[in-house]
Formats: structure tokens, sequence, C-alpha cells
């Protein structure tokens, strides 16, 4: 139990000393510095390469992977692999990030020159302010820490963290510079949920009515099981004149089964919802899934999907559809 307790507390320190970095660089950071490094990246016509070895490279490439989805295209370039041909990812006037906690990484240095020639810009994020980089790039970012947070203080912790959040900084900069939007985001993450919601339609996933359970007033509900039965999408739709005038769902089955005596002989005029709610196959799935979310006076799980001209029924949409499920 004693270890236990000593090892959350070395937790807690490890933490406070990374959050005390953050702050510290936060309090240094100047707005000559910061602006004119906005302003190399936001202006260039390439790309933005980053390059740095050790844990400043993995710091480099999450750096990259946070820029590139938020509307500033960047590479990561590893120095060494950079003299046997990787340098072809840098191109005339892309800018350089340099990420070094020593400000002394030979590779770095080494490949000034080439990026210079090639009329590029340079911007450090560097944990020494007084270092042989230093002296090399055209804007300095002090990620310099007091002390690492582990318990040797060796490990690249508090560092790491300080130049990932310098980062994170320059990239929330960049994208108010580029007025990026949720809109623009969901375009580079189509596959995640955000870029469903804001990027596809309803019509994009609905079920069209050949895989949908259709069925009239008149329908029995022994008809209306076997229908829904082939039919697995949780409803069947009550049409009139190819109109959706109501539904019924398991759920309204389930209820019905509860209350009435002789169910299966009964029609389906008598359980179904009436008038619906519905939705137009040109929303977006977000819209949908709001839809469903906010429905009074309970969410719901399944949308008939009906043309906005002509009101005529034209599939399903689920719940399981919209998540992608």
């Amino acid at each position: 139990m004693q270890n236990s307790e000593q090892e959350l507390e070395e937790a807690k320190t490890v933490l406070r000393k990374e959050a005390i970095a953050i702050q510290e660089i936060a309090n240094r950071l100047h707005s000559d510095a910061f602006c004119k490094s906005i302003d190399i990246l936001f202006e260039t016509h390439g790309k933005i390469v980053i390059t740095g070895i050790g844990k400043s490279g993995h710091v480099g490439k999450k750096m990259a992977a946070m820029l590139c989805s938020t509307g500033s295209p960047t590479a990561y370039l590893h120095p060494s692999e950079a003299v046997h041909g990787d340098l072809g990812i840098h191109q005339e006037g892309d800018p350089v990030i340099y990420l070094s906690n020593s400000g002394t990484t030979p590779e770095l240095i080494y490949l000034e020159p080439v990026f210079r020639a090639r009329g590029a810009k340079i911007i450090g994020i560097l944990g020494q302010i007084n270092s042989p980089l230093a002296d090399k790039v055209d804007v300095l970012l002090d990620a310099s820490v007091c002390e690492e947070a582990d318990p040797l203080g060796i490990v690249p912790t508090s560092s790491f963290i300080a130049a990932s959040a310098l980062g994170d900084a320059l990239g929330a900069a960049l994208m108010k510079r580029r007025n990026f939007d949720k809109n623009e985001y969901a375009k580079t993450h189509p596959a995640g949920q955000l870029g469903r919601n804001l990027i596809l339609r309803v019509k994009d996933v609905f079920h069209k009515l050949d895989k949908v359970a259709l069925i009239t007033k008149e329908t029995r509900i022994k008809e209306v099981v076997i229908e829904m039965s082939k039919h697995p999408l949780g409803a069947a739709c009550v049409l009139e004149n190819e109109k959706l005038v109501g539904i019924v769902t398991d759920g309204d089955l389930r209820r019905a089964l509860q209350n009435t005596e002789d169910l299966i002989n009964k029609k389906v005029g008598k359980i179904m919802t009436e008038q619906p709610q519905a939705i137009s196959p040109g929303e977006t799935l977000g819209y949908a899934l709001s839809a469903m979310e906010k429905r009074n006076p309970s969410p719901i799980s399944i949308l008939p999907v009906v043309d906005p001209i002509d009101l005529k029924l034209l599939g399903l949409i689920r719940l399981h559809d919209i998540l992608g499920n």
C-alpha cells in the first residue's frame, strides 16, 4: 500500500513538473518571435518541413501530423536520411522548423547551409537559447525547461512536452490565420465521425426502398412481423399513394404486445405512429444525428427519408448508418 501511495505521488509530481514547464514557456513567449514564425509558415506556397532527431524527431512527427490535419501541408524529414536522398522532400522556399533540445544537433547544423541554398527560412524550437543552432535560425522559440520531470532528471519529459506544446501553439495560430473551421477540418478527417457528420449526407448512407419493409394501414401485424424479418432495419414504413403516413418500429411492436390481446390479427393502423418525423436525403449526417437525439418526447434511432418536393418515401436511415457501425 505504501508503494502504491509513493508511486501515485511520483506520478503527480511528473504531471505537475510538466505543467509548470508549459506555463513557463507561455510566460516567456514573445510576440515578435512568435508572430514572425506564423508569418513565415503562413506565407509559404509550398509545404512546411520539420526536422529533428531522437525524441525531437518524435515531436516533429506529431507536429507535422497536427499541422497537416489543420490546413498547413507539412512533412517530417529525418535529418540523417536527408543526406541520403530524403532531402528531395524539401523544395525551393519551403520553410523549415528545427527541433533540438540541446541546440547542438550536428545533423541540423550540417543541413543549415543546404536549406539556405534553397531559400528556406528556419524556425528553431530549441531547449538551449545560447547554442550553435540558436545562431543559425531566423526565429528562435525558447523551449527550455528548468528540469526534466522524471526521477533522475535526465529523461526527455518536460522538454518533450514543452516542444510539443509550442508546436500546438503554432498550429492553433495558423488555424486562426487561415480561418480554418470545422468544415475544413472534416475534409482532412473524412473517416472520423466529425468528418462523416459534416461531409456525408443522408443520401450517401441511407437504405433504399428495396431494403425497407413497406406496408399499408390495412396490413395485419403478422404480415408486418414477416416483412420486418425480411428487411431487418428495425422499422416498417406505412405508405399511402407512395407517401409516408406512418411508421411501426420494433419498439412499437413490443409495446403493443404488452397492451393488446390477439395482436397478430390487428391491423397496422391501430399501433403505428402517424405522420412520423422524416428527413430529406440532402441533409448532412450531423443534422440527421441531431434530429434523432433531440426528438421530442424521446430520442429515436431511425428516420424515414422522403423527397422534399413530392414527399414520396425514399428509404430509411438508422443511427448505426450515421455512426458507421
